[in-house]
């Protein structure tokens, strides 16, 4: 490689790229502390090579495995590990700041069923096998509002081939978003495919928030801006 050519090795394509930047604002020494300390204990160590990466191994105890793709502050996640104690949760967050909010929960409230990966989410995708996640969730992703980013969305045939892959039959995979842009893509990305069905028979179904979902400060904000959300439930078939 000549001195003018650019190192290209660790450029991605364009619907590999679906978040921004990693870190928004400095950290306290507490959250700090949190990241140096709570988070080695709890991370997610995925093997090197072709080698699988079995989520059992993490949660002999468990009789399910969920994960979370992008879980912002934690609210949702810590909310959920709370009230089934006896699933797994991975959750998966390439922002620091969002990595500590769920951090501060755990260390706060006692929790210990969950995991975290602070990467990107696709790296423990690839690594599951077949079949071994009951539930997957994916709330509020970034909508790339822009038309020429709309294949960066996370929501795209690539990832929601591996989704089926990992997700056992009869499980479940949850997305809400509160971007009409996003909800429309969803739907008719969804509508393409036969090894995921969508749940609702009527339109409360997904437009009014279950009572095993719980709401986030993203969701509330959005409420009040005006921008009610949707819960969309696909069972895996």
């Amino acid at each position: 490689m000549s001195k003018d050519t650019p190192d290209t090795s660790s450029f991605k394509k364009p619907e590999q790229r679906f978040f921004g930047r990693r870190k928004s604002h400095a950290l306290s020494d507490r959250k700090q502390s949190l990241m140096d300390d709570l988070l080695p204990s709890i991370s997610v160590n995925l093997p090197e090579g072709d080698a699988a990466f079995d989520p059992v191994s993490l949660f002999p105890a468990a009789k399910k495995i969920w994960l979370e793709i992008g879980f912002g502050k934690g609210e949702h996640m810590a909310w959920q590990a709370e009230r089934n104690p006896d699933v797994g949760f991975i959750g998966c967050e390439p922002y620091i700041n969002g990595t500590v909010g769920l951090l501060s929960k755990i260390d706060e409230e006692g929790i210990d069923n969950i995991r975290v990966y602070a990467d990107d989410a696709r790296h423990v995708i690839w690594k599951l096998p077949d079949a071994s996640v009951d539930r997957v969730f994916l709330l509020h992703p970034d909508p790339w509002r822009k038309r020429r980013h709309a294949r960066r969305r996370f929501v795209n045939k690539h990832n929601l081939d591996d989704l089926a892959r990992i997700i056992r039959p009869g499980g479940e995979l949850r997305v809400g978003t509160d971007h009409a842009g996003y909800r429309e893509w969803t739907a008719i990305q969804m509508s393409h495919r036969d090894d995921f069905v969508w749940q609702a028979e009527r339109p409360s179904d997904w437009r009014i928030r279950p009572d095993d979902w719980c709401e986030t400060r993203y969701e509330a904000k959005s409420l009040r801006e005006g921008r009610p959300a949707v819960y969309f439930r696909y069972k895996r078939v």
